[in-house]
This record gives structure tokens, C-alpha cells and sequence, in this order.
């Protein structure tokens, strides 16, 4: 390593630690169990063109589509010295309407040298049911929609749009002060970015921060020209109305890649879409996890890297097309179908598909005491399994990065029990290696609460990878209280709980890796 690459890295880590604060900041300040204990919500440090340069460890679906944010809102306003905007339409800038993004341009002077930003899933953003997840048709059934607009003006709210923002939301308190701890975190990015510029002067971080962009692009176009040239496809499909497709060409040439999307299905009615944004993220993704570890993750490394997205199709929709489930799901889905492109391309470093699923769990109500109440989590599954060895048990995959909620915070804050949680043993697909398991989570409501449940994956396995088996397909039960048998949920419909029914989650398998050895 050059002395000038040796610095960029010193750089890398500095700027990274930036956004390893906010995200601190930000857990420290919130206030409901989704952000506070799941971590569910992303930071990251941007340029003066809105090119991502550094984050956190944090949520995949977040951090691939943040470089698409500043572009989009310039498209509408040029942000201001001391400002901080908010907004969550995903045609505009956002993910989904439930990631909340907070956004503030860093000036010198009159010198715009970046953005700081964070993205947090807010567990109700309005809608029909409490999650806001509920098979609308449409984005405007999904929730309030935020262009981006002024949340604080030189940390001083704007109250008109916070009261705006509470008087649409189910638990306003928790929101509130979520949203307020986003703004703390912005604050404590820019004094730390601001200790950076005077520690080392304005221009050599700008300098720097361009340097990060160029040095990522050079060493993935260095990494793909180590793999061969050869052409790959893939395609799964959704468990969506229709089942929706989800098809891939890959080419990969020398030291760029070529992923073309086109023969995907269209866009469809209701939530299973997504932006172009998200599919983004998604390959973001899929090539950071094969990449080492000294390549910087900035925007830089998808230079040499063509995505064609067909518009106004399941994948990169149009307004006002509803994204809600595509988020979480839908962006599954993209990974599973690039890797297993991939695995044509790179052949057996490529591990069998994962869970392929986030298994969103909403509810919410009013306590008897007049309390509202709103809950959201994704529960883990089984990996898959690859040459190395077999995959993880229970764990959160691909696009999601977030915590299990504990058992106790749930009990301590909502009136819900967890009856059982435990390992779904046999869910992992047979092989050589076999697929991670499953889990198995089952909640009994206390009070009367509304309950949604949102996955994939239970129509189809994770498939298997070079002769492994696909993992088993996930399964959810309603167990009415006093009632003599149990009843199959379908994913995505709701359901009106009384004290003392039970919600069953079995989460799928991981794919097997290689064909089983014969006893």
C-alpha cells in the first residue's frame, strides 16, 4: 500500500467515525424499541454532490439508496445554511414512508462541504392499520407522505411541521421523540465533522473525500477483473398478488459488470414494489459482500457497475405506486436474484439463498388506560449454508441488519407475552453444508390490538446451492383463544386480536450447500 492510499485509509476510518457517533447519538436519544433496541436506522456522511463517502455499520436497505437522496431533493430545493429538512417519499428521496430520513447540509463559511444524514424506520407513519404496512393500493393509503421539507432551522423547530407529523401518527409521543432524536444525531455529526475540518483543513478533506471515491472504484475494477468474463441470469419470483418476477442478466467484461434487469414484471397494484432507489441498494449490497474489506463502501464502487432498471415496473415503480412491503421484501428478493446470478458468474464462493424474508410483525392499540400502543419488528431466519461450512442459525439477513427486540423490552413496554421462542429444527435445507434453521416466535396479546404479519418465502423455498436442498418455507398460525384448532395466516392480511389469542411465526430455512453425503 502507497503512502497516499495508507492516509486515504487513515481518512476512511476518521470519516466512518463520524457516522459511528450519530448512530450512537441517535440509539442514546430514542425513545421506542424499534430504534432504541433494534437499530433499525442508518447514518452516513455524504459530499457537496450527495455522493455517499462514509457510514456506520448500519442497515443495508438505508445506506444503498442514500447517495440517491440530495440528487432528488435538489430536484426540488437547494437545502440552505442551518437547515435540516425531513422526508419519507420514496419518489423523492426516501426508501419507504416508514424510514423517516432527516437531512442537513454542512457549510463552512458559505463553502458546502457535505451532508449529514440519517434514516430511521419509524414503527407507524399512519395508514389504514398501526405499522402502516397493510396492503394498501396505493402510497397514499400507506401513510403521510413527507417531501422534503423544513424540520428545524438552526436546531430551532419548525412547529407547524412537527404537529403536523405527530397529528398523524398512532403513538406521537414515540415519534416525536424519535424524530427529535435524529435531529440530536445530525447535530452531534456536524460538530465532530466540524473538529475534522479544522483539525486538518477544509481542503484536504474534501480532497480526501473525493480520493475515497476514486480509490473504491479502482480497486473493485481491480476485483472484477480477477473474476471471469462470462454471462449469467437469474430470476425468482414474490409472493405477491400475481407473483410477481424478478429477472437478471449479468455480464461481467473486463473490469465492469453488467446487471440488466429488464424482463421483470411490471409494476403492480398495492405495496409489493419498489423504488429504483432500493433495487439499488440491493446490488450495493450484493457487491459489498463479495468484496475484501479494504475496498471503501462509497459510491465510487458502483461506477463500474450498469444496473438497468425497466420502469414503472415491480422493481423501480412510479408514483404513486405503493413501496410499504417492497422495502422489506421486494429488496429480499433483488438479493437473492443477484446472488444467485453471481453464482453463475463466481461459481461455489457464492453461498445457497438465505431466508430470503424480514417476517414483519405489526400491532398496535390503545390500552385500557387510554395509552396508545404501536410494535414492529423483523424476526431472523436461517442463512445459507456455503463452501465453508453450514449457515447461521436465526439471524437477520441480507438488506436488514437489526437486533431481536428482547423478550423483556417487549413485556416491560407493550401488553403482549412471548409464549415461545425457540429454533425451528429441520427448517435449514439438506447438503453437504446444511441450510441455518429457522426460529420460532409466538406472541399472546394481553389487550385488544390490531396485528399485521408481512412475509415472504411461504410459498417458495430459499433455494439450494451445487445440490443442496432449499430450506423449509415459513408457516404463521392464529391461535384464538379457547379455540379447538388453529387457523393459517396469509401474509400481509390483518387481523383484530382479544386477550389471550396467539400469533405463531415459524421463519424459513437457509438453503443447503452441495450435495448431501449418502450414510
Amino acid at each position: 500500500m502507497s503512502q497516499a492510499d495508507a492516509r486515504l485509509m487513515v481518512f476512511r476510518h476518521l470519516l466512518a467515525s463520524v457516522t459511528e457517533e450519530m448512530g450512537e447519538a441517535l440509539r442514546l436519544a430514542s425513545v421506542s424499541p424499534n430504534i432504541k433496541e433494534r437499530l433499525d436506522f442508518s447514518c452516513a456522511l455524504l459530499d457537496a454532490d450527495g455522493r455517499l463517502i462514509a457510514h456506520a455499520a448500519h442497515i443495508p436497505v438505508h445506506l444503498g439508496s442514500a447517495h440517491l437522496t440530495v440528487p432528488a431533493v435538489r430536484r426540488e430545493r437547494e437545502p440552505q445554511p442551518g437547515e435540516i429538512l425531513v422526508l419519507n417519499d420514496p419518489h423523492r428521496g426516501g426508501t419507504h414512508l416508514n424510514d423517516v430520513t432527516v437531512l442537513a447540509p454542512f457549510y463552512r463559511g458559505d463553502r458546502l462541504l457535505g451532508f449529514l444524514l440519517n434514516r430511521a424506520h419509524h414503527a407507524d407513519i399512519g395508514g389504514a392499520e398501526p405499522g402502516s404496512m397493510s396492503g394498501a393500493r396505493d402510497l397514499y393509503g400507506e401513510g403521510l407522505i413527507l417531501p422534503p421539507i423544513r424540520l428545524c432551522n438552526r436546531l430551532e423547530p419548525v412547529e407547524d411541521v412537527w404537529r403536523l407529523f405527530c397529528a398523524n401518527v398512532r403513538d406521537p409521543e414515540s415519534a416525536k421523540g424519535d424524530l427529535q432524536a435524529q435531529v440530536a444525531s445530525l447535530a452531534r455529526g456536524a460538530r465532530r465533522f466540524a473538529e475534522l475540518c479544522s483539525r486538518f483543513g477544509d481542503q484536504e478533506v474534501q480532497v480526501a473525500m473525493g480520493g475515497l471515491l476514486d480509490h473504491g472504484e479502482r480497486l473493485t475494477r481491480a476485483l472484477l477483473k480477477t473474476w471471469p468474463d462470462r454471462s449469467a441470469e437469474a430470476r425468482d419470483t414474490l409472493d405477491g398478488e400475481g407473483s410477481p418476477r424478478i429477472s437478471l442478466k449479468a455480464e461481467k467484461s473486463g473490469g465492469t459488470l453488467r446487471l440488466d434487469f429488464r424482463g421483470s414484471s411490471g409494476q403492480v397494484p398495492g405495496s409489493w414494489n419498489t423504488h429504483a432507489a432500493v433495487a439499488t441498494s440491493a446490488v450495493f449490497y450484493a457487491l459489498q459482500a463479495l468484496s475484501p474489506r479494504e475496498i471503501p463502501e462509497t459510491s465510487g464502487t458502483l461506477r463500474p457497475v450498469e444496473v438497468i432498471l425497466p420502469e414503472a415496473s415491480v422493481i423501480s415503480s412510479a408514483a404513486p405506486a405503493g413501496v410499504a412491503i417492497g422495502n422489506v421484501e421486494t429488496s429480499q428478493r433483488i438479493v437473492d436474484v443477484v446472488l444467485a446470478a453471481f453464482r453463475g458468474l463466481f461459481g461455489k464462493a457464492i453461498p445457497a439463498a438465505s431466508q430470503g424474508t424480514m417476517n414483519n410483525v405489526l400491532f398496535g392499540g390503545v390500552r385500557r388506560d387510554g395509552r396508545p400502543f404501536v410494535h414492529y419488528e423483523t424476526l431472523a431466519g436461517g442463512a445459507g449454508a456455503g463452501s465453508q461450512g453450514p449457515g447461521a442459525n436465526a439471524v437477520q439477513v441480507h438488506m436488514t441488519n437489526t437486533r431481536n427486540t428482547p423478550i423483556e423490552v417487549i413485556e416491560s413496554e407493550l401488553p403482549v407475552r412471548i409464549t415461545r421462542l425457540a429454533l425451528r429444527r429441520g427448517s435449514g435445507g439438506r447438503g453437504l453444508h446444511r441450510g441455518g434453521q429457522g426460529m420460532i416466535k409466538e406472541y399472546e396479546f394481553l389487550e385488544p390490538a390490531r396485528v399485521t404479519l408481512t412475509g415472504t418465502r411461504r410459498r417458495t423455498q430459499a433455494p439450494g446451492a451445487f445440490g443442496g436442498e432449499g430450506g423449509k418455507r415459513g408457516i404463521d398460525w392464529w391461535i384464538p383463544v379457547g379455540a379447538a384448532r388453529r387457523q393459517r395466516v396469509v401474509p400481509g392480511e390483518t387481523r383484530q386480536a382479544q386477550p389471550g389469542d396467539r400469533l405463531r411465526v415459524e421463519t424459513p430455512g437457509g438453503g443447503g450447500w452441495g450435495r448431501a453425503r449418502k450414510n
